[in-house]
């Protein structure tokens, strides 16, 4: 009996049933935006569909080791992007790229200002208020002291409203179809390549680890990949299996923040968020306004560099 128990405590449990259900949700969620035909079905139908079970008052639980490679992925088919031709691009945006950090900075403090006001602490207001990735702000505001819990919300409605927002403005304004595959289909890439963005995904992940680099998943993949491009060794994004698997569990990453809210959560936390949401939609169109209005720039293209997604 002994023996039994003991086996089963070192067994190791690769899914749980709470896991399953969190999967149902999500892909319940992804079924219905591609039935309905909305722009970028897998990432945001499984959000929205945590979302829901999430508020309903169901338990979810996420995919901790498989988001982490999921957003390895996300940093291959950012760097994949760096070619010859866009570098060559980049003395034409230059004046434009000297002004994000200034909009940074106004976004930082119209933040901290906006949750001190509310009555937050320093921690929660100064982490809150930063636009960066969710994980990574969740792991500072922690070792600062901050609200935890409260930045988690703060930082998952600030994604959320963005992933529903931005897509819908983009297909309406500009007509981009976002339904589309984002990308070809994996018997189309070669297999060396394949191999070389796993490999970069990996190593890039791992060293960035190593040099302490905030965001690693993210930007030690992305800059290993932007190096393979720029070498000409690879010359395809991600297939499309790979953006789609990304998509749904970063979007599933997303959605279960929100697992176990209860009602004072959400007048604390969540209406504060959305009063956040307004400022940063703001902020963000006075400065695409100005640097469309100096530089000349695409509108679109203006726009999505100054969204403070991180």
């Amino acid at each position: 009996m002994k023996f039994r128990q003991m086996n089963k405590m070192l067994k190791p449990k690769i899914i749980s049933f709470l896991q399953i259900k969190t999967l149902a949700y999500s892909s319940l969620g992804g079924a219905v935006f591609l039935f309905l035909g909305l722009p970028i079905p897998l990432l945001i139908g499984p959000m929205l569909g945590c979302l829901v079970a999430a508020l309903i008052g169901f338990r979810l639980k996420g995919f901790d080791k498989i988001s982490i490679l999921m957003r390895t992925v996300l940093g291959v088919a950012i760097g994949s992007t760096f070619t010859p031709e866009i570098l060559s691009e980049i003395g034409q945006l230059g004046a434009s790229l000297i002004i994000i950090p200034l909009f940074l900075l106004v976004v930082c403090a119209v933040g901290y200002f906006y949750f001190k006001f509310l009555g937050f602490d320093t921690g929660t207001s100064y982490y809150g208020s930063i636009p960066g990735g969710l994980v990574e702000m969740l792991v500072f505001g922690d070792k600062a002291g901050a609200n935890v819990r409260a930045l988690s919300l703060i930082h998952a409605t600030r994604v959320l409203i963005i992933m529903l927002v931005v897509p819908f403005v983009v297909t309406t304004i500009w007509d981009i179809d976002l339904t589309r595959p984002p990308g070809v289909h994996i018997n189309q890439v070669p297999i060396l390549e394949i191999g070389l963005m796993i490999f970069a995904a990996i190593t890039g992940w791992r060293l960035a680890v190593l040099l302490k680099v905030p965001g690693a998943t993210i930007l030690g993949p992305m800059v290993l990949t932007s190096i393979l491009t720029l070498t000409d060794l690879i010359h395809f994004r991600p297939p499309v299996e790979f953006i789609w698997g990304a998509q749904f569990f970063i979007g599933l990453g997303v959605g279960i923040r929100y697992s176990g809210v209860t009602g004072v959560e959400v007048r604390q936390y969540i209406l504060s968020a959305l009063g956040y949401c307004l400022l940063l939609g703001f902020v963000s169109l006075l400065f695409v306004f100005v640097v469309v209005g100096l530089l000349d720039t695409s509108p679109m293209d203006t726009l999505l560099a100054y969204l403070p997604g991180g």
